[in-house]
């Protein structure tokens, strides 16, 4: 039963889903890590990645590339409304914020009025054929380890973790630069850079945009392996979900998000496997299947309480000197 564990724990933490979250911790990296921003809202994003396909292929009758350009701009028009009038607030209510308007715009998705164009609670489906159109490799079974994969399975797997690369390495020349150490001592203090005339708001307004880009990149690769968008799919807690990937390796650390990412999946995959597989033997009988699903979260907490009480700045934080 251990290594059938451990099988499912692996497969998880190397998905095409933990690809979408690392992504999603490096834009909190970037916005919470390196510009002090605290985005609650960033599960929004998501959203506006996914339906901006979703919407522009289902209901418009655009391609899917369209869709993604459309889903890249909108997000930057979302960084702009959301960031112009509360950037200046204090980090307590940019947070509050931001997580009000995700939810808002999750509501307003799934209203009635709007299901002709969003699907309602239904959501949309059966959109992604523009992407998988461009898959350059072979119909056919693919081993990944121990795992078999078809071609459309294999392909958005490589695009997503390609992506990831991609999107790290952006951060890390960003961070490398003269804008990237603006944004760092505008982390750290404020009225300090803006003592010496640095356009504080402007930052922290680009940092907004540039880590919504790539949030809303990561909606789009998810709608695609998915093939469906659905709301409730984009409730708040997945935003806490990648924040928790990121703490987890670091926050102000490259390799952070990633490492964080693929920890927590892990840790997630570990404890539906032992939960689900420990159904016929000890907790038989002791559970209802609903206190079943239950335990898997306390199990997760209880990980993640060890791992951050051992390493309460990240696996891979620096050590303070002694």
């Amino acid at each position: 039963m251990l290594l059938d564990v451990l099988h499912d724990a692996l497969r998880t933490a190397v998905s095409t889903e933990t690809a979408v979250f690392a992504l999603l911790a490096i834009s909190l990296n970037l916005q919470y890590g390196y510009t002090g921003l605290l985005n609650f809202g960033q599960v929004g994003y998501l959203m506006i990645g996914g339906y901006g396909v979703a919407i522009t292929v289902a209901v418009l009758g655009g391609g899917f590339w369209t869709g993604a350009g459309v889903a890249v701009a909108a997000s930057v028009v979302l960084s702009l409304l959301i960031g112009v009038p509360t950037l200046r607030l204090r980090a307590d209510y940019f947070a509050i914020t931001s997580l009000a308007i995700a939810e808002t715009m999750r509501l307003v998705v799934r209203s009635r009025w709007l299901e002709p164009v969003t699907g309602g609670v239904e959501g949309l489906t059966r959109f992604a054929d523009g992407f998988y159109a461009v898959n350059p490799i072979a119909d056919g079974a693919y081993a990944l380890g121990p795992w078999r994969l078809n071609a459309d399975q294999l392909f958005v797997f490589l695009v997503a973790w390609a992506l990831v690369a991609l999107a790290a390495l952006l951060l890390w020349r960003l961070i490398d630069s003269p804008w990237g150490r603006v944004i760092r001592a505008v982390r750290e203090d404020e009225d300090a850079a803006r003592s010496v005339g640095k356009p504080v708001f402007a930052f922290k307004l680009q940092s907004l945009a540039i880590g919504g880009v790539i949030g809303a990149l990561a909606g789009v690769v998810l709608a695609a392996h998915q093939q469906t968008v659905n709301p409730e799919g984009y409730v708040p807690v997945v935003t806490f979900y990648a924040y928790t990937a990121l703490i987890l390796g670091g926050a102000g650390r490259m390799v952070g998000p990633v490492a964080g990412s693929l920890v927590f999946w892990f840790i997630l995959g570990a404890t539906d496997s032992a939960v689900a597989r420990g159904t016929g033997g000890l907790i038989d009988g002791l559970l209802t299947p609903q206190q079943i699903g239950t335990v898997r979260f306390v199990l997760v907490g209880v990980a993640l309480m060890l791992l951050l009480l051992y390493r309460s700045n990240g696996l891979f934080a620096r050590r303070a000197a002694p």
